[in-house]
């Protein structure tokens, strides 16, 4: 089998530009090796949310799985949510455009350093600007929407496919695209496959559907396009019916590419990633299984049955017909209740399924886990365990700066450079910078850090002490960069503060001694000043030898 996929996959180029191969055969071919990607990611999604990702052949009438248990759903609604706001938090630029730092010596050089300094002001607040202009776009595109589904399914099926189309952002499930990346992981070649209406085909194309033995008779046809990484560039062309759409041809830069393939966690050596839910199916199949025995062991205990002996004085139809509250002849020696006597079974079926939800509560981020169970616990303390738990993430976070928000801004800054919305920018010179996820993780650190050396410091020698020493201003920079907060006019600079503590010197004094004392201190003053001046240029000058 692995031989047959090398063959198949090195004059993949040679296939696409016609030696016989069609996109939908190349597609069959690669769907071989996506086969136990795909089972894995059907059996997560049964078990969290069956709707993500169904089984091949559903349809609108299919009667999907319902899990016993709701912590898998939850668990994956919360933490795609949390991702989401941590990754793409609303009104809140993700990115930063940075200046390379070897134009920033140039610039030192030539204007000197307050110049290079007001330069960079200024280029920091057009940065600031297209960034809001690029924000501006994402929320009015709604991009956030396909955004927060594509990131339900790199939990669950651990990969996913964007295409950023004009009409807007498109996600398609593992099921709808295979890929062949190469040993390093870079994706080589991407074939997707769509049901559409023969309408939107060309006439040619259309009339060959209807006519062809092989497709006549479908409601839809299948749509397949193919991506395909040369040297320097993406080549994209659409095919159907086995005829390639040649006004589909197009090509695109290597870093802007509108196809992502995403993967939640990479296997050297292979195409497709894992997810995240797969790492804790044993757990969420013993929950499964456990809480289905409960419920049914609990329905089985819950039905009354009476028991009467057999040739007894007491008639099962007398009692039966009798009401409620009515009088029958009988024994009640002849009549016992059915129990089915599992108490303490299910105890501790119950105490291990407790066990499973709280450690499933721990996986998948929740609030209920990192929780304990006393009488007083502060906001402090579920913070700090909050963002131990976060921790974990830190691989997820940087995978998605690199495959998904750095390409998603370079897209998004193509498309508005594009439609004139934006201006062109130096190549090289000028580059975006991701500022959520693992960089948040690591201005977390930071401040803790810092808040923790603090007060460490005013504990060991004192407030008074303390204060000598450390400088104000200093640290409440250090926190506001740790939690990422703009303190442009924000934060008093040290000549503000010297020009306060000026004028509130002068209030007192005024306050002390009058309007009338200052004024004349303040003569006085100038007398002296003109006095000593005039004594130092009567002085001759030191020769400076002895």
């Amino acid at each position: 089998m692995q031989d047959e996929r090398v063959a198949s996959n090195a004059p993949a180029a040679e296939q696409e530009s016609g030696t016989g191969t069609t996109s939908e055969g190349r597609y069959d071919t690669l769907t071989t090796y996506r086969t136990p990607y795909l089972q894995r990611a059907w059996d997560c999604s049964e078990l969290t949310l069956p709707a993500l990702l169904p089984r091949n052949g559903h349809n609108s009438t299919t009667i999907l799985p319902t899990p016993f248990q709701n912590i898998g759903a939850r668990g994956l609604n919360h933490l795609s949510t949390k991702l989401w706001m941590s990754l793409f938090p609303p009104n809140v630029p993700f990115f930063k455009m940075l200046m390379d730092e070897m134009l920033i010596n140039k610039m030192e050089q030539a204007n000197g350093e307050e110049g290079a300094k007001n330069l960079k002001t200024e280029f920091d607040k057009a940065f600031s600007a297209i960034e809001r202009m690029v924000m501006a776009d994402i929320e009015a595109t709604a991009d956030r929407v396909p955004l927060f589904e594509a990131l339900q399914h790199i939990l669950v099926a651990g990969n996913v496919l964007l295409h950023f189309a004009k009409e807007g952002l498109r996600v398609f499930h593992l099921d709808q695209f295979v890929v062949r990346r190469d040993p390093a992981g870079h994706v080589l070649e991407i074939i997707l496959k769509e049901e559409v209406d023969p309408v939107v085909l060309p006439e040619v194309i259309r009339e060959k559907f209807k006519n062809s033995p092989k497709y006549g008779g479908k409601k839809t046809a299948c749509l397949y396009t193919h991506i395909i990484r040369r040297t320097d560039k993406w080549e994209v062309v659409q095919e159907a019916v086995g005829e390639k759409i040649e006004k589909t041809r197009g090509t695109y830069e290597l870093d802007k590419c509108p196809w992502l393939t995403l993967r939640f966690k990479r296997i050297n050596g292979e195409d497709y990633g894992r997810g995240y839910v797969e790492d804790y199916m044993g757990d969420l199949m013993s929950l499964e299984n456990l809480t289905a025995a409960i419920v049914q062991g609990s329905a089985a205990a819950a039905k009354v049955l009476f028991l009467v002996k057999p040739n007894s004085s007491t008639k099962v139809k007398v009692l039966a017909k009798t009401g409620n509250g009515g009088f029958a002849s009988g024994n009640a020696d002849d009549v016992t209740v059915l129990r089915l006597d599992k108490a303490q079974d299910f105890q501790t079926a119950k105490a291990l399924r407790d066990d499973f939800i709280t450690q499933l509560s721990y996986c998948f981020l929740m609030n209920t886990a990192i929780q304990r169970q006393a009488e007083r616990v502060t906001a402090e303390e579920i913070r700090f365990m909050a963002q131990e738990l976060e921790q974990a993430l830190g691989g997820f976070y940087s995978i998605m700066s690199v495959e998904l928000q750095l390409p998603y801004v370079k897209i998004k800054m193509d498309s508005l450079q594009r439609r004139g919305r934006l201006p062109k920018l130096p190549k090289g010179a000028v580059r975006p910078s991701i500022v959520t996820g693992i960089e948040a993780l690591g201005r977390g650190n930071d401040r803790n850090k810092l808040v923790q050396f603090v007060q460490t410091v005013f504990t060991a020698l004192t407030p008074p002490i303390a204060a000598k020493y450390l400088n104000p201003s200093e640290v409440i920079a250090r926190l506001a960069i740790s939690d990422g907060i703009d303190t442009k006019n924000l934060i008093f600079t040290e000549d503000q503060i010297a020009a306060a503590d000026q004028q509130a010197q002068r209030m007192a004094m005024i306050q002390q001694l009058g309007p009338t004392a200052i004024t004349a201190g303040g003569g006085m003053a100038k007398e002296n000043i003109k006095g000593q001046f005039g004594q130092m240029k009567e002085q001759p000058q030191s020769t400076g030898g002895q």
